[in-house]
């Protein structure tokens, strides 16, 4: 490395010196792994992967549950007396081109359709299963294909001891309730059939406490599976997704564990033909596992798509160029909730806000947009029910040059039980998708229109 140049720092109120190494061109397809260390007169430093998220997901921990906030440092180490290994791979990929002009439509399978005539088993506990299934999924897909929808981002299938699915125990098998694997199949097929594709909600950051791999870590130290965990002296025992005990957090810089997160990604994909991912609290997890990650998917279909949750600031969610295809625009929903829905935002902030938004990015990452999702209140919500503010959100969502996404139920005017807000609660905005005469034909209508008039943009 060599010395390049000198800054002042102002957290530490004095100059640093700036090094810089270049390394090497390497083939395409090479992954390159690295680590950084200098030398004072008596020891080896080496750098480490600043854990800060570990500090502010307790934090947030301890807020929410009302608990005093941790005495943390900024950073903790990895535990590994060498430091961090980096990595970024050499590759050309590029994300696919259908991705950049779909419409996606997010779909809970829970709250969709329970099919083969059945109704919902029950509606008043959001919290507990209502009853939808892959197999009423199917029989409704036509609905989505009226609309104009050419994607669908489905809901952890998995099995899973809740209906929301985010905290799977086995990966290997989905859903019962839902129908299991041969209902997933069918689904997919049904869908591309239509020419629809569908992309799946995975959960590389944490899986369920009932999995039988997490159980047999937990009661084993001598497990093969103990590396997979963090097993620490908190209160809970083992790093935690937000301190939740039910959902340990994979370590993803364990080789075990990482081959079996990458070969889950590849078969879903190779053997049920899903079409890519979601990828939820993509954040929680070090960055270099999703340069081997999309090259997984890629391996198994070279059109996938890979796009991630990260509820961050833009520079943040630039830092993942290169790792995914892409990410959810959280700033554009916040924009387009803060002038139609709270109405606390001028609509004038919105042209230039918008234009710099997306100057910030490589034109070929790729920021899907949407007015609300599962885990925030329903636009409709925070709009009053105002239908026409729907209207004006959406006609702004889809003038953006992002791909939008429709969450289920918007398009025929689904909103949430008054006085049921997110601040509850997560699960008010998963209200049972209506049908029939209880739609919003109107702004089923709307919807229709609006997606028609974008293809037709689009050429």
């Amino acid at each position: 490395m060599q010395a390049v140049e000198t800054v002042w720092d102002l957290l530490t109120w004095s100059y640093l010196t700036r090094w810089q190494a270049t390394l090497p061109p390497q083939v395409d397809g090479t992954t390159v792994r690295y680590r950084i260390s200098a030398w004072n007169a008596e020891h080896e430093l080496f750098a480490d992967y600043p854990d800060a998220r570990r500090t502010v997901e307790r934090a947030a921990s301890a807020y929410f549950s009302k608990k005093t906030e941790p005495t943390l440092a900024a950073t903790e180490p990895a535990g590994d007396p060498h430091g961090m290994t980096f990595a970024y791979r050499v590759d050309t990929y590029r994300a696919p081109e259908w991705a950049k002009q779909m419409v996606m439509y997010h779909l809970l399978i829970d709250r969709f359709y329970p099919g083969g005539g059945r109704g919902w088993t029950q509606t008043s506990n959001l919290r507990a299963f209502c009853g939808g299934t892959l197999w009423g999924a199917a029989e409704k897909l036509d609905h989505i294909a009226r609309l104009g929808c050419d994607a669908i981002w489905l809901s952890p299938p998995w099995e899973s001891p809740t209906h929301h699915g985010y905290d799977v125990a086995d990966y290997a098998q989905i859903m019962a309730r839902y129908g299991g694997n041969e209902a997933l199949r069918h689904f997919i097929r049904q869908a591309h059939d239509r020419g629809i594709r569908v992309v799946l909600d995975l959960v590389c950051n944490h899986i369920s406490n009932q999995s039988p791999i997490f159980q047999e870590a937990l009661h084993n130290p001598s497990s093969p599976y103990r590396s997979w965990f963090s097993f620490d002296d908190s209160p809970v025992g083992y790093r935690t997704f937000f301190g939740v005990a039910t959902m340990p957090q994979v370590n993803l810089a364990d080789e075990g564990a990482k081959q079996w997160m990458l070969d889950t990604a590849r078969r879903w994909i190779h053997e049920f033909g899903a079409d890519g991912y979601r990828l939820d609290y993509a954040m929680g997890v070090a960055p270099s596992f999703w340069w081997e990650f999309r090259a997984a998917c890629r391996e198994a279909n070279p059109e996938s798509f890979i796009f991630g949750e990260i509820i961050e600031a833009p520079n943040v969610m630039r830092s993942y160029e290169g790792k995914l295809d892409g990410t959810l625009d959280f700033l554009a929903a916040q924009a387009l909730r803060q002038v139609y829905g709270w109405k606390t935002l001028e609509p004038a902030h919105l042209a230039q806000r918008f234009a710099s938004h997306r100057d910030y990015f490589h034109a070929d990452f790729v920021l899907p947009t949407f007015l609300d999702n599962h885990d925030m209140d329903r636009f409709l919500y925070i709009a009053g029910g105002d239908v026409e503010a729907l209207k004006a959100a959406a006609q702004a969502q889809f003038a953006l040059p992002g791909p939008p996404i429709l969450y289920y139920g918007t398009e025929v005017g689904l909103s949430q039980a008054e006085g049921v807000s997110s601040a509850i609660g997560l699960d008010a905005s998963r209200m049972p998708m209506i049908w029939d005469d209880d739609q919003n034909r109107d702004v089923l209508d709307f919807y229709r229109a609006l997606i028609q008039e974008r293809r037709s943009r689009q050429g």
